[in-house]
């Protein structure tokens, strides 16, 4: 799916800026793109500065190909753009390294929302991945990402199965994929002190809902909404529910930051 909205460029940097306010950085997963996110973006675009990095899942070299590696870009990226008081939301592998970022440098950001978050728990793609040149297992391993399978488009599908063909992509996907099991964060949760929305698909079968309640559980400011018929990608299933949960996490912070 492509966007309608202009992919900026800015030194090594390629992003997506729609709108005015606090900035609202959206941090998409492993097989995620700027499309995954059309949703928020048309709805906070008007109340917020929405900034969509496209994250080198595969231009880093291999050796940093990995959830530190995204970090130290997103961090880069953050410092060249000049951003402050951001909201920060991941999924998946986005939220992952959303949460090593607030670990290790909190200071310009103002509240995290994670969905669908690795960082303790996931179920990869299996042993088997990824059978290049399997066409069909690609596009179930694709369906297993959402609760109604049709939201896995043919085009969607396409982009995965292209991404699993191209060896050298494939091991950077491997890499990234063992980097985030090795990366388990659950000893440092409790440090994290910014007010954390957490919103998961009931029916996610890679983060399961028993994760969405663990990171609830040791993340100290930290509020858990669940979403029904929903698998691993909310914001892409039900973009409507998800604004709304959202939207409402967004207002408590202006609010609680004007008393």
């Amino acid at each position: 799916m492509s966007l309608p909205y202009e992919v900026k460029e800015d030194g090594k940097f390629k992003f997506i800026e729609e709108g005015q306010g606090e900035p609202l950085i959206l941090l998409h997963g492993l097989f995620g793109a700027m499309s995954n996110f059309a949703g928020i973006i048309n709805h906070f675009r008007h109340t917020h500065q929405v900034i969509v990095p496209l994250l080198p899942l595969f231009e880093l070299d291999l050796l940093h190909t990995t959830v530190g590696g995204l970090e130290k870009y997103l961090t880069k990226f953050i410092d060249h753009r000049g951003y402050r008081g951001i909201h920060m939301l991941g999924n998946s592998l986005g939220g992952h390294v959303a949460l090593v970022h607030v670990l290790k440098t909190p200071a310009k950001v103002k509240s995290l929302i994670l969905t669908g978050s690795s960082g303790l728990f996931e179920n990869g793609m299996g042993d088997t991945y990824p059978k290049r040149g399997d066409y069909e297992y690609i596009r179930k391993k694709t369906e297993m990402t959402f609760y109604d399978p049709n939201t896995a488009s043919k085009e969607l599908v396409d982009e995965v199965y292209q991404i699993v063909n191209e060896r050298m992509k494939t091991l950077k996907v491997i890499s990234l994929a063992r980097s985030a099991i090795k990366n388990n964060l659950g000893d440092e949760l409790r440090q994290i002190k910014l007010p954390t929305l957490l919103i998961w698909g009931n029916n996610d079968s890679i983060t399961p809902p028993f994760v969405g309640r663990e990171f609830n559980k040791l993340i100290p400011h930290s509020e858990l909404h669940f979403i029904d018929h929903c698998g691993h990608a909310p914001m892409m299933e039900v973009p409507n529910e998800f604004n709304v949960i959202l939207a409402q996490f967004l207002q408590k912070q202006e609010t609680t930051a004007a008393n």
